[in-house]
């Protein structure tokens, strides 16, 4: 590897990490709309205004970034990850209900922590299937391997303080609920982590992804609440809050997209870590927004903002153990696996390691482009123009300060990931 591939990688390294950041606070944030669940709107319903909010994002974002005939270009290059996409998709709607549930069940500040042990999955699964780790040293496998531990007994603190604070004959229904989703979301990262060692930019990969979630969600929607009929008669009644659940998809979305260029700029094994910094905002908008805690002893609060600090510590090890050169060697070899298996272009799979563009893929956009953006515009003002503000005790300054925070980090990580890769 040459000086001016290596000094690449750095900065591309250094990206992945902010991106990571900035994904934290926006998952975090993209979970607060789940607590319309204690003022009695059903959770499927949540779960699944949510899911469509997701999709009305993932087809008008990357419209705005690059185009539709980008994603075209992209999916011809690498026609099987369509599938891989839509899979991965099925994965997050049956996580996202599970985490309704475990919200409803032992709240927003300790079920947060406790499904981010997708982050251990993450570790395992990378190592596995892509390579990652190996080659990297010493230091780098005590760091990562040390922050999995630090993170698992910040998870069995808060695990125990849920006990306490859930209503009696739910807390560890709540529990199984949050770790079952975690499994979810750290296996779902396979698909991932495939179509960035492929090539695939992230903004074609999540179009289709919201295939797989809608179509599952749905299914789940109508299963759950006795049919077509039933599940629309709650839609109807929930109609003063569905904007707001909408909402919660799109900010989901922006997370979601900058958690993707952090895996596939510092791999799966770091990218989670680090994306699940998003437990701290979720503690955040939680005890500071919602007020949840306020009547917990004090052992109990102890035992909560300890086990969080303790996973966000693990965290923080695991995300700054950065890759060498010798495992980036790795990585690369784990791609041209992929590119022998599937076919696919080797000089359009380099390209986009290093965040640049192949020749191949073009970015323009056309009236479909503009149509689709109308109409995601329409369907969101209509939710809005009914939109009412849910009666439940909201710290309004807080979420003020919360946001700022949030936008800080998104321009700037946005504008990084602009200037070194044009998002890419």
């Amino acid at each position: 590897m040459n000086s001016q591939s290596a000094a690449r990688l750095r900065s591309l390294q250094g990206l992945g990490v902010l991106c990571g950041f900035a994904a934290g606070a926006w998952l975090g944030a993209a979970e607060a709309p789940a607590k319309l669940v204690t003022i009695g709107v059903s959770p499927m319903v949540v779960s699944l205004a949510m899911v469509v909010g997701v999709f009305l994002a993932r087809w008008t974002l990357p419209t705005i970034i690059h185009g539709t005939s980008y994603v075209r270009d992209d999916v011809r290059q690498a026609p099987h990850l369509v599938i891989w996409a839509v899979l991965a998709g099925c994965m997050w709607a049956v996580a996202n209900t599970l985490t309704i549930f475990a919200i409803r069940d032992i709240g927003l500040s300790i079920a947060f922590p406790l499904w981010n042990s997708n982050s251990l999955l993450g570790i395992l699964w990378g190592f596995l299937l892509f390579d990652e780790l190996r080659g990297a040293g010493p230091r780098r496998w005590f760091g990562v391997i040390g922050g999995a531990l630090v993170m698992f007994v910040g998870a069995l603190l808060l695990a125990r303080a849920s006990s306490a604070q859930a209503p009696a004959g739910y807390a560890w229904r709540g529990i199984l609920a949050a770790i079952g989703a975690g499994a979810l979301w750290g296996t779902m990262y396979i698909p991932y982590r495939k179509a960035y060692l492929t090539g695939m930019n992230p903004l074609s990969f999540v179009t289709f992804f919201t295939f797989g979630e809608l179509g599952m969600m749905g299914t789940l929607a109508v299963l759950y609440t006795g049919g077509v009929t039933s599940l629309t008669m709650q839609l109807s009644a929930a109609r003063p809050v569905l904007f707001w659940l909408l909402a919660g998809g799109f900010i989901w979305v922006i997370g979601d997209l900058y958690q993707q260029y952090a895996a596939k700029y510092i791999g799966i094994s770091r990218g989670i870590p680090l994306s699940n910094t998003n437990q701290l905002w979720g503690l955040l908008w939680g005890m500071l927004v919602f007020g949840e805690l306020s009547s917990a002893s004090g052992p109990s609060r102890v035992q909560v903002i300890g086990g969080s600090l303790l996973m966000a510590a693990g965290a923080a090890a695991i995300a700054l153990s950065s890759a060498t050169e010798g495992e980036h060697s790795r990585w690369q070899q784990a791609a041209e696996r992929e590119s022998d298996k599937y076919g696919v272009n080797r000089e359009y799979i380099q390209a986009r390691l290093y965040g640049q563009e192949h020749e191949s893929v073009k970015r323009a956009r056309s009236r479909l482009d503009w149509l689709l953006l109308a109409a995601a515009s329409l369907i969101i003002l209509c939710f809005g123009v009914q939109a009412r503000v849910p009666e439940m005790h909201v710290n309004w300054t807080a979420m003020a300060a919360l946001v700022v925070a949030m936008l800080v980090l998104l321009i700037g990580s946005g504008v990084a990931l602009w200037r070194l890769t044009r998002f890419s």
